[in-house]
């Protein structure tokens, strides 16, 4: 039995509370704390509503260390579950570190000013939270996080060695919008526009956003679909994590009627991240431009049709070539009925709930700042099943 602190009211934080709140054998008291309060009474009363339980809400800013080391130690949680935006995971990270919490994220820290996809800002606490006996885990969401799990249980139960790894994100949802995101419009432009990079024999390769593409043909009739090389960040743990790696990459799939507006919007400056005088005030064109958005948390009820995420993987098992694809596939309507949320907020919040049950359940314990891949993935794995993730393997050679 457990008492966790979840930072963050949107869509994946709304996710993550449900499913704990499933769980009341594991989590026995959920307290849900955002900048905005109103937004997490709403997640508390749909809570209430759906399982009957009560949780707690509280007001905090994620930026704030003082703010955050007066909450938690007010709340005095097992786990702080931190699902607010990527800037503030070094401010919470800093809060866990004073009041002795272990930590758990679903992305890895980015700094405002740009867009710089990487761990080492997070890695550098190793041995601060390693001296004081605590556990940071980086990355529970689906990719990155199951993605990462996926490989560690391919490498455990199939492959001496992974050679060449594929991660492929697919959303065949459709919302109705002329143009919206899924997720936090800031982040998800950053990450869509900024340029792409893959690893190859030992070094990393970089090709302009959006510039490489391929067919995949996507399992239980979602069909063939135009997908995207891009940079994700599970790829920097696991090229130094999984054996003899030699080829890894990250494509997503994107509706040509995105790309267009995507296109449009970049050519006119408005997802620029650096501040533009206007009527003299400092602004930003795409945080201006996410309050034009709709609001990721309103597409649940509109949004019908299925992702598929996974893993195709090559490589050697007892001198053999094999080669295996690992996959779930999630229905939007399904996870509406279920939380309240559309499947790219239940894709990441479920593994955030399970990773944080993980923890606390002491099947996944250390001292120091691990990703995903570190871990031992069968329990892991195991929940997914039982929590609203199933996941398929099909070996495609060997």
């Amino acid at each position: 039995m457990a008492k966790v602190l979840i930072l963050g009211a949107g869509g994946v934080g709304s996710v993550a509370a449900h499913k704990c709140a499933q769980a009341p054998e594991i989590f026995s008291e959920i307290v849900l704390a955002s900048r905005t309060v109103s937004k997490c009474v709403a997640i508390a009363d749909s809570i209430r509503q759906r399982t009957g339980r009560t949780i707690e809400t509280a007001q905090v800013d994620a930026d704030n260390v003082a703010e955050m080391v007066q909450l938690i130690n007010a709340v005095k949680p097992d786990l702080v579950v931190n699902l607010a935006l990527p800037y503030q995971d070094l401010p919470v990270m800093d809060a866990c570190l004073e009041t002795g919490v272990n930590y758990l994220d679903t992305a890895n820290y980015e700094p405002p000013d740009t867009a710089r996809f990487e761990y080492k800002w997070q890695w550098e606490y190793q041995d601060r939270f390693r001296e004081k006996g605590l556990m940071a885990l980086l990355g529970s969401g689906f990719d990155p996080g199951v993605t990462n799990v996926f490989a560690a249980h391919a490498v455990k139960h199939h492959f001496d060695e992974i050679h060449v790894l594929d991660i492929i994100d697919c959303n065949a949802g459709d919302h109705g919008y002329p143009f919206a995101t899924n997720f936090n419009p800031e982040i998800n432009i950053r990450e869509v526009t900024a340029r792409g990079r893959y690893w190859e024999r030992g070094e990393w390769v970089e090709t302009d956003p959006l510039s490489w593409s391929m067919q995949y043909d996507f399992p239980e009739g979602i069909g063939r679909k135009k997908c995207f090389l891009m940079y994700h960040e599970e790829l920097e743990s696991l090229v130094r994590n999984l054996p003899g790696i030699r080829r890894a990459r990250f494509w997503m799939t994107f509706s040509d009627n995105y790309l267009n507006h995507l296109k449009v919007l970049e050519n006119v400056g408005m997802t620029r991240i650096d501040p533009v005088r206007y009527n003299g005030q400092d602004i930003v064109p795409l945080q201006f431009l996410k309050e034009l958005l709709p609001d990721p948390a309103s597409l649940g009820p509109r949004t019908k049709g299925k992702t598929c995420i996974g893993n195709v993987m090559h490589g050697v098992k007892d001198g053999k070539e094999k080669s295996l694809y690992v996959y779930n596939v999630c229905d939007h309507e399904e996870c509406y009925r279920e939380v309240g949320s559309q499947a790219i907020s239940y894709t990441t919040g479920v593994p955030a709930m399970i990773g944080a049950m993980m923890m606390v359940t002491g099947k996944w314990q250390g001292s120091g700042v691990f990703n995903m891949e570190q871990l031992d993935p069968d329990p892991f794995m195991e929940e997914l099943n039982k929590r609203g993730l199933p996941w398929k393997e099909v070996i495609l050679k060997g």
